[in-house]
Formats: C-alpha cells, structure tokens, sequence
C-alpha cells in the first residue's frame, strides 16, 4: 500500500516539476542528493518531538500529576431560582 502511495506521490512531484529549466532541475538533484548524503537518525527522531508537543522535564510523572491536581480551582456557586 505505502509503495503504491509514494509512486503516486512521485508521480504527483514530477508533474509540478517537470516544465522546470534544465539548470534548475540540477540544482533540485543536487540539493536532494545531498539531503540523502547528510540524513542523521539522531536529527530526524527529534523533529518527531517537535510536533507533537514533546517536552523534557526532571519531574515523574506523580510529581507532575500531583501538580496538575494541586494547582486545579473550584469557584463553583449555586444559583438559587
């Protein structure tokens, strides 16, 4: 399924690339090229984190619970009818 998604994806590509100049399309081949040569794991696991709200903390995880509940606030009045 992903092979077929990605062929298409190609193909998608291609279409907006293809009436670029000569000059061009080797500047593209040339920056993708170099963008494979220079792929880091590390780099990549870290841009997961970026978007997905990840964020480093020392706390466990009761310690930022018991926060979460302590810093909570009931202003909760009964209207009398």
């Amino acid at each position: 399924m992903k092979s077929n998604a990605n062929k298409i994806m190609v193909d998608d590509y291609y279409g907006l690339l293809r009436n670029l100049s000569k000059e061009t399309k080797i500047k593209l081949i040339a920056k993708l090229s170099n963008s494979i040569i220079e792929d880091n794991t590390s780099e990549n696991e870290n841009v997961v984190d970026n978007f997905f709200g990840a964020f480093k903390s020392n706390k466990s995880a009761e310690e930022i619970i018991k926060e979460i509940r302590e810093s909570r606030t009931f202003n909760r009045t009964i209207e009398v009818f």
